[in-house]
């Protein structure tokens, strides 16, 4: 979406696709042993990892006054039905990167926030490790609003920083 709007964002942004979540978080471990290796300052990492279903709001792991900063821009996104901004869990994959990370953190911090996408949860356990769980039954335009919530948080990250 950054790119089919052409915007020029003010910060670097990096998509990164975690493995191994469910068995030692090797992906997770591996990328913050790199980013603490090259001396790399992340502002913010979200984590989507509970289902592509329709989007409800952003989980936030960080110290209290950033929380409150994007807290405050939770009216942005209220008209599009997403209203659970807050402090909440990152997500397991990206909590390497610091020490607020919660049970699978890192010992320094290498990134100031952690954020989880939070969709719509009712359906998430008919696919959950099932059988069902392919990419044929996820909902084209769920996954589009939620790639959307998202693409605006980056957008205000980039834009206004933390």
């Amino acid at each position: 979406l950054v790119k089919a709007l052409d915007i020029k964002p003010k910060r670097t942004l990096r998509a990164v696709l975690f493995m191994n979540e469910e068995y030692g978080l090797t992906g997770g471990r591996k990328y913050a042993g790199l980013a603490d290796m090259n001396n790399e300052n992340h502002i913010a990492a979200i984590e989507s990892d509970a289902g592509a279903f329709a989007p409800r709001g952003f989980g936030i792991r960080a110290d209290t006054d950033i929380v409150e900063k994007i807290v405050k821009w939770k009216n942005l996104f209220e008209p599009y039905g997403i209203y659970e901004i807050g402090k909440g869990f990152g997500g397991a994959d990206i909590s390497p990167l610091s020490s607020k990370g919660g049970w699978a953190s890192g010992e320094k911090d290498l990134c100031k926030a952690l954020i989880g996408f939070i969709p719509d949860s009712q359906r998430y356990f008919d696919y959950h490790h099932t059988d069902a769980d392919v990419f044929e039954n996820v909902n084209k335009r769920e996954l589009e609003l939620g790639g959307a919530s998202i693409a605006f948080l980056v957008y205000l990250l980039s834009e206004y920083g933390l």
